[in-house]
């Protein structure tokens, strides 16, 4: 597990320091091309993220709902390959130090290149965290070890059927943050009610002294501030990616610094609703 040291800790820490929550978002690596998801990339800071989790495109995204695995498809159409998602994150550390970077995705592409060896990699290009949400807690010790032992935080997910019995085993082991999938269903799915999720954050709190970042279904300014007011962090993936698709709907891609400002015009109206959620500090 990694210490306070972490870019992930550090940011949560200057957050509660704020009295606010955090604001994390998901893009898909290369969607819709490299120098179009680059550009977006760079910009997401400024935007307002404080947290980017990036998508590593798979063939079979089976956690997400239409909009993500669309980006995938659209990412692998590209030519989009683990090497230039980690090529991104390079680039992107060379002028931004501090935004902690959380690779998501499925475990396939990094069992095909090694725990170790994708791990190193991975540490070495600048990544945080990573999100596997197909490797469960009673399996994730070969990625967890050596994720661990290059200061990678393996973030682990919890749902609303997540109970009494179950939070303890996830809470274990887990590090970083605690990502709470606010509904049952796949990437994309309705949005809970704020009272369902304090309910939910209350119960994970008494397992895990690690942050808890709410996702799943956040799609408008209002929606994040609601979960901002009640959890450590609000996640907006879905709506994000639906931007980028809108814009090369039809198979033409608009030049990268026009779908950039259009897809980050778009995230500073999230962030604000984040930012404004709270009017003391918590």
């Amino acid at each position: 597990m990694r210490g306070t040291g972490s870019r992930i800790a550090r940011r949560f820490e200057a957050l509660k320091a704020e009295g606010r929550a955090g604001f994390v978002t998901f893009i898909t690596a290369g969607d819709p091309n490299a120098e179009t998801s680059a550009a977006i990339l760079k910009g997401l800071p400024a935007a307002g993220a404080d947290i980017i989790e990036l998508g590593m495109p798979f063939t079979d995204p089976m956690a997400d709902g239409p909009a993500i695995q669309h980006a995938s498809q659209r990412a692998l159409a590209a030519g989009q390959t683990m090497d230039r998602t980690l090529a991104m994150v390079r680039d992107f550390r060379k002028a931004d130090g501090d935004t902690p970077i959380v690779l998501m995705g499925y475990y396939n592409p990094i069992y095909i290149r090694g725990a170790e060896r994708f791990s190193r990699q991975a540490a070495e290009a600048g990544v945080d965290g990573l999100i596997v949400v197909d490797l469960p807690p009673e399996e994730d010790a070969e990625l967890r070890g050596p994720a661990a032992a290059v200061g990678i935080d393996l973030v682990r997910l919890t749902a609303p059927t997540s109970d009494e019995k179950r939070l303890p085993v996830l809470a274990a082991g887990a590090s970083g943050f605690i990502y709470h999938v606010s509904v049952a269903g796949v990437t994309g799915a309705k949005s809970a009610a704020e009272g369902s999720v304090a309910a939910d954050v209350a119960r994970i709190r008494r397992f895990s002294g690690l942050p808890v970042a709410v996702g799943f279904g956040i799609r408008t300014p209002d929606q994040a501030a609601s979960v901002a007011r009640v959890a450590d962090a609000a996640v907006v993936g879905s709506a994000i990616v639906e931007r980028i698709a809108a814009a090369v709907k039809g198979g033409e891609s608009p030049p990268p610094d026009m779908l950039a400002r259009s897809v980050l015009g778009f995230v500073s109206e999230l962030a604000a609703g984040v930012r404004g959620a709270r009017t003391v500090p918590a």
